[in-house]
This record gives structure tokens, sequence and C-alpha cells, in this order.
């Protein structure tokens, strides 16, 4: 088992979640209330980390984060920052391609509140920010719970974009997802399926768990 790998991915998965989360509500609770021309376009967006293959975003990050890049030229110029094949490239790279994992669940879950309610906290006197903390996010909970899980998970398992901008670093980039891999290249079947699993297994759990509180968050309401 390689623990090492393991650790960084539970870092990067927790670190990635802490960063997106605040966003990711701001984000899929505007989506939700608003209506304009350009929506379809953002939610867009949003969607395409998803639907584009692993390594094309992580090539283009690359480019764009790399050294020879005009972004990364004057970061590393002016800050002495490097944006590639360390952690906070990695990073940087799992907020951008685990977004989807995270607003869309949570757009879906203010969707699906009544808009009347807001309008009859405001009534009743509550400000936006009481109106979203104590009527909004208590009955979207079981979305943005879901949404975190997916969130976490999803980064733990991520190989193509972490491998594009992160390489096999140990204890820097090499996730447990790339140890994998770096097993199964060296032939190391037993140790690379012991990983495997405990993947697998981590993963399984969490979802089911994710799913059993929403359910009883759902029965409490």
């Amino acid at each position: 088992m390689d623990w090492q790998a393991l650790t960084l991915s539970l870092e990067l998965a927790g670190a990635t979640l802490a960063v997106l989360l605040p966003t990711g509500l701001w984000l899929g609770r505007w989506l939700a209330r608003t209506r304009f021309a350009g929506k379809a376009w953002i939610e867009a967006i949003v969607v395409l980390p998803l639907v584009l293959p692993p390594t094309v975003l992580g090539y283009y990050l690359l480019v764009t984060l790399g050294g020879a890049s005009p972004l990364g030229a004057w970061l590393r110029e002016t800050f002495g920052l490097t944006l590639t094949f360390n952690f906070l490239g990695l990073l940087i790279a799992s907020v951008i391609f685990n977004v989807p994992f995270l607003v869309q669940p949570v757009q879906r879950a203010f969707e699906a509140i009544p808009a009347n309610l807001a309008e009859a906290a405001a009534v009743s006197g509550l400000s936006a920010w009481q109106t979203f903390w104590r009527v909004e996010l208590p009955l979207a909970w079981p979305g943005v719970l879901s949404a975190c899980v997916l969130t976490f998970v999803h980064t733990l398992g991520e190989f193509g974009v972490v491998l594009m901008v992160g390489g096999s670093i140990p204890g820097e980039t090499r996730t447990i997802a790339i140890s994998i891999y770096d097993r199964v290249q060296s032939f190391d079947l037993a140790g690379a399926n012991q990983m495997a699993l405990l993947l697998l297994v981590f993963s399984l759990a969490a979802v089911a768990a994710s799913f059993f509180a929403s359910s009883r968050l759902v029965v409490r309401r």
C-alpha cells in the first residue's frame, strides 16, 4: 500500500472541496434563481469539464499554467510561483475539473425549492442572507451533501488531469490513482489490486452513506 499517495489524495480531495464549496454554492444557487439570455452558455461552460476527455482538459491546463505561457511566466517572474508539477497546480486543476460535480447537484437542489418560500421569508422580514441560511440551505442540504461526497470521491479517483498537470512526483503529485497506474506498469498487480480495492470500497461506502444521510434528512423534513 502506497500510504504516501493515499494521504496526498485525501489532502487534495479535502482542499478541492474546501476551495470549491463556497463558490459552488453561490454559483449553483445563482443559476437556479436567475433567468437571462446567456444562461445556457454559462451552464455549458460549467458542464464542459464533465464531457471533455480528461487528457484534453489536462493538456490545455498544462499549456495555460506552464512556464512557457504568458500567465505562467508572469506568475513565476512576479511571485516566484510555478503551477505545474506541484501540489498547487494539481489543486487548481482539480478544482476546475470538479466544478460540474459540485455545481450541478447544488443547482438542481435549489431549483427544487419553490420560489414562493423565499418571497414569504422576505415578507416575514428576513434578509437575503437569513433566507438563504434559515430557509433555502436546510431544504437544499441533501443535494449539497451529495455534491460534496461526489466531489471528494471523484477527486480521489481522478487520473488523466492529474497525470497531465502534475506527473508522478512522490509526495508532491503522485496520487493513489497514479500510484495504481505505476504499479500496473511495473507488473506489481498485487499492490495495484490492494489500492484499487481500497479505493473501490471507500468510494462505494462514501456514496452509500451520502444517499442514506440524504434520505434521512428528507424523511425528517
